[in-house]
């Protein structure tokens, strides 16, 4: 079936906000239907992103496929650009299960001002859909910037005690990076004529010095690595995931860290080539730092929701590892990465959730045994913590071992095997705070307090189903995935291999 000739790319990112008119609609006091409408749109999302795989996307073809281009600002050179790609279809599929998913998830999490959280829930996705088609700078940073706002409220509204806190942080660390983005895209756009992305790239840099490369390479990177987050701008993340209610904690570890990882692939990489070769080096430095202390620093954690967002830290830096190898296997191993980490640390995040609804409490000093009175919870918590410290047969596995892989043939490394034997150690490391998390909560004697709670529901079964169904899938059979993405990484290596070969 051929949907080559609609605006799908269109549809598919607007159309969460059709459900916004009809949430406004509904009284307060009607919250069944509240969830319903909600759940209903952002499902209809996703199967409409499916249109873009089975709707004659082209594996074989390297650039922008169900291209849209319409003039928005003519004068300033500004037009509406969308487009996916091998790089962004994945990460648009990702976004559009994982909202769903976290909209279920709520079900019976969130009573109060259901509606409104509801609608920043369709909010977010739309602007994150946004962030992964735009092909035009100044679109691209509208939706960026969008993004910010529905989970400053998510976490300031619905969070945990405190909230405010953590929701100002968030939004003041991220608009921080933001701004040095926004002088970079305006110095490109205004120097260049075009905030077109490729147009910019089929100018191949006649606007821009070596210096000056650096300078918008850096501008670029700021606002990326705060949002991953690289080492050492993530010390808003812990504090974001703690405070956030369970589906922000999701949609943070699952979708909204990835605007960071793409932004790099996207802009840094094939705007600013020789500059990425150059801190190549720094940031893979960066990326093992953040491996090897996220792992240490998730072990000693009390709080088990914290303990999983330090992880994000290690996992993230395993990310940025591959796409500064510059290689094939390594920007192919972080892509693939990218949608692991958001099924495996979204996938924590529920566990996390679920047994909280029950507790009220993340402490693991008041866990132990559950696996003996929650064997359906035990089950699907041990494949999710498998998956996330990288067990072969699993998800997390073939990420790793494809970045490790293109770390080990990269030549941006000054000497690449030690950056891979160093980054190897995080896999050690994970296994040990993750089966020492697993072992505290689920094996062991059950405390008296423990023995009323009840297995997950069906609900909450459902949840969990297509998360697990992933992880098998990916895990045993990855083929698809890198098929999709091939082509597209190929480009993108080969307008640096030069650069990379001649050792500049």
């Amino acid at each position: 079936m051929d949907l080559t000739g609609i605006p799908l790319v269109t549809i598919v990112t607007f159309f969460p906000l059709l459900g916004i008119p009809v949430l406004l609609l509904l009284r307060d006091d009607q919250e069944q239907a509240i969830k319903r409408v909600a759940m209903a749109f952002s499902t209809m999302a996703f199967i409409l992103s499916l249109g873009l795989v089975f709707g004659g996307f082209d594996l074989q073809e390297a650039g922008f496929q169900f291209e849209e281009i319409a003039p928005w600002i003519p004068a300033w050179g500004i037009n509406y650009h969308v487009a996916v790609d091998g790089i962004s279809i994945l990460l648009v599929l990702l976004t559009t299960l994982i909202m769903p998913i976290a909209i279920l998830s709520s079900w019976t999490a969130i009573h109060d001002r259901l509606k409104p959280y509801m609608i920043f829930m369709l909010l977010l996705e739309t602007a994150m859909l946004g962030v992964f088609v735009s092909l035009d700078l100044f679109l691209f940073y509208v939706f960026w910037e969008f993004s910010l706002v529905p989970m400053y409220f998510l976490i300031g509204i619905w969070g945990g005690p405190r909230r405010v806190y953590a929701a100002i942080k968030f939004f003041l660390y991220t608009m921080a990076g933001s701004i040095l983005m926004l002088l970079a895209i305006l110095w490109l756009g205004s120097t260049a004529g075009t905030f077109d992305l490729v147009e910019l790239i089929a100018q191949n840099g006649q606007w821009v010095r070596t210096s000056t490369e650096m300078l918008l390479f850096i501008g670029f990177a700021a606002a990326f690595a705060i949002k991953v987050p690289v080492w050492p701008f993530h010390s808003w993340l812990p504090d974001a995931h703690v405070e956030a209610p369970t589906a922000g904690s999701v949609i943070l570890a699952g979708i909204l860290l990835k605007l960071g990882t793409y932004g790099f692939l996207r802009f840094n990489l094939t705007l600013f080539p020789e500059a990425s070769v150059q801190a190549a080096p720094l940031i893979g430095i960066l990326a093992i730092i953040g491996i090897i202390y996220g792992a240490i620093v998730s072990y000693p954690q009390r709080d088990v929701k914290k303990l999983v967002a330090y992880s994000s830290v290690s996992h993230l830096g395993f990310v940025m590892l591959g796409i500064f190898a510059l290689t094939p296997q390594g920007i192919q191993g972080a892509i693939l990465q990218m949608v692991n980490h958001g099924l495996s640390t979204g996938a924590l995040f529920l566990i996390v959730g679920f047994v909280y609804e029950r507790k009220h409490t993340r402490e693991l000093s008041a866990f132990g045994g559950l696996w003996k009175i929650m064997p359906i919870y035990g089950t699907i918590s041990l494949i999710v913590a498998l998956s996330s410290m990288g067990l072969p047969g699993l998800n997390g596995f073939v990420g790793e071992f494809t970045i490790l892989l293109g770390s080990a043939a990269s030549r941006s490394y000054g000497n690449a095997g030690l950056f891979t034997a160093l980054a190897a150690s995080g896999v050690i490391l994970a296994a040990v705070y993750i089966l020492w998390m697993f072992q505290r909560m689920f094996m062991g004697e059950v405390k008296d307090e423990n023995k009323s709670l009840l297995d997950l529901n069906r609900r909450e079964i459902w949840v969990m189903v297509p998360i697990v169904i992933l992880i098998f899938v990916i895990g045993l059979y990855p083929q698809p995935f890198f098929s999709a993405m091939s082509a597209s990484v190929e480009q993108v290596v080969a307008s640096i291999g030069g650069l990379v070969a001649g050792g500049h």
